[in-house]
């Protein structure tokens, strides 16, 4: 079992930046890839960017790519996406998610977080 907990959420304006944390605790967390998710209200659940096990393989969605990066540090079991010129389509609850391999499907990850809001003022 792993236990996931987003932070570093919080209203930014539009241009701004924020680091969002993804720390774990549990079973070993180096075997897990992770994912980033977010959903913004009224729609569904979608893929923003993961990272492999090992922090070399990373993609991202066009809609973020050039903007957000992953980056991981396994020593201190955590998970960081840093997040630049930031729109008011950012906006969402975002979620980490952990799985054995990097993946753009949510259903393929094993254990979520609670999420952190992301809001972007205009």
């Amino acid at each position: 079992q792993v236990q996931l907990l987003e932070s570093g959420g919080g209203l930014v304006q539009a241009g701004g930046s924020l680091r969002l944390s993804c720390a774990a605790s549990g079973r070993t967390f180096t075997n897990y890839a992770v994912g980033w998710f977010r959903q913004a209200p009224g729609k569904e659940r979608e893929f923003v960017g993961n990272i492999d096990r090992d922090g070399r393989f990373r993609e991202y969605a066009d809609s973020v790519q050039g903007r957000f990066s992953i980056s991981r540090d396994n020593t201190l079991n955590k998970v960081w996406m840093r997040m630049t010129n930031l729109q008011s389509k950012d906006t969402a609850v975002y979620y980490c998610a952990g799985g054995r391999i990097p993946t753009t499907t949510a259903a393929k990850y094993d254990y979520w977080g609670q999420g952190t809001q992301v809001t972007v003022s205009s």
